[in-house]
């Protein structure tokens, strides 16, 4: 009964119309404000903003020219070995002496560059054919070395000449050097087999390895050099490795390709 009388009462009573509306409080205010904000930020930088994506592939540390295998032109048994692994040659270096039934042959390189792998050993009975040594083509000291990475066929298009490549070098403690700078110089237009990366890194099992999970692209990476640095050229870090790289050193490349919006319009 008494709330009824309220009710009635406040029915006859005029409306305060004198007082001011209250439409939120201050709080829901800072509230809406913030919202708006953060609308409008993220607006923008859906139409102005871009993002990276990156194309993470396996590959070596090489010298651009590639390598090559020689074989044995003579089958007869080894009795000198005339050079070592990791020995710079000149062209038609002598690397192995063959004894054969017409007489002792000596095995030379084909041309100029860094001897990197010698099957041969004193004793061992080789055949016509058969690998003696593998030899990196460079043809001195100052040549600069690249990377040749192996990107999967269906991302091979995607990677663009020019893009900023980081490379993981597997000598190199990431934490403490950093990642070793370069940019995409060339992108190959077919993928590799098995033999063909086999023949160009004189070796059959970095052809498997890059092989494995399908014939790759080759990406050749210009690693980018630097006068302040002991290995010559740049890293994330500001002095690199307190000692230089070689070639034939596995690495893992992050390339990083074209800007892309996040947004894109459709215009009529």
């Amino acid at each position: 009964m008494q709330f009824r009388q309220q009710a009635l009462s406040k029915l006859r009573s005029p409306e305060e119309l004198d007082l001011p509306v209250r439409f939120a409080r201050p709080q829901g205010l800072l509230v809406l404000s913030v919202t708006v904000l953060v609308m409008i930020a993220a607006a923008f930088w859906a139409v102005t903003g871009s993002v990276t994506s990156t194309v993470k592939a396996p590959g070596v540390l090489t010298y651009g020219q590639g390598s090559y295998v020689l074989q044995s032109p003579v089958s007869g048994q080894i009795t000198e070995v005339l050079a070592e692994e990791g020995e710079r040659v000149a062209a038609n270096s002598p690397l192995v002496k063959v004894r054969t039934q017409q007489g002792p042959v000596v095995v030379r390189s084909i041309a100029a560059g860094r001897l990197t792998t010698l099957a041969a050993t004193i004793g061992s009975v080789v055949t016509t054919g058969a690998d003696v040594a593998a030899v990196e083509r460079a043809k001195g000291t100052n040549d600069p070395l690249m990377a040749m990475v192996y990107v999967p066929a269906e991302r091979g298009s995607t990677v663009p000449v020019g893009a900023s490549v980081d490379l993981t070098v597997q000598s190199v403690p990431t934490q403490q050097y950093g990642v070793l700078r370069g940019t995409v110089k060339a992108v190959g237009r077919t993928a590799q087999t098995r033999q063909r990366i086999s023949g160009f890194l004189g070796s059959s099992q970095l052809g498997e390895q890059f092989s494995q999970s399908g014939q790759p692209v080759a990406v050749l990476v210009r690693l980018d050099t630097s006068k302040s640095t002991r290995s010559g050229y740049t890293w994330s870090s500001s002095d690199g490795p307190p000692f230089e790289i070689e070639s034939m050193t596995l690495t893992s490349a992050a390339i990083r390709l074209s800007e892309q919006h996040p947004i894109d319009w459709l215009l009529p």
